[in-house]
């Protein structure tokens, strides 16, 4: 069974960690691609190793994108918190 512990700033954070993620990603990429426009001042594998480190904070921002997104929709309705066989057990210390 699900449990839903995701609540509105948890999905308010997680969107603005993939936002960062997603304009970091993206800046390596421009960084990479000015880097090949101008190979005589930069060189190639470096352009290389932007790009793919671009490529992957972008990947990593639109799995995170989806995953928020994913939670969002399949979160069980407010009304059903009833629970079939829970209890609560409080350990109460009456030594003081």
């Amino acid at each position: 069974m699900f449990s839903n512990f995701y609540t509105n700033i948890a999905s308010r954070a997680t969107k603005d960690l993939a936002k960062g993620i997603l304009a970091i990603g993206l800046s390596l990429i421009a960084l990479g691609a000015l880097i090949l426009a101008l190979p005589e001042v930069f060189a190639v594998l470096v352009a290389a190793i932007l790009i793919a480190a671009g490529a992957g904070c972008c990947i990593a921002g639109v799995k995170i994108f989806w995953k928020s997104r994913w939670l969002q929709r399949n979160k069980p309705p407010e009304g059903d918190n009833y629970r079939e066989n829970v209890q609560i057990h409080i350990k109460e210390n009456h030594e003081l």
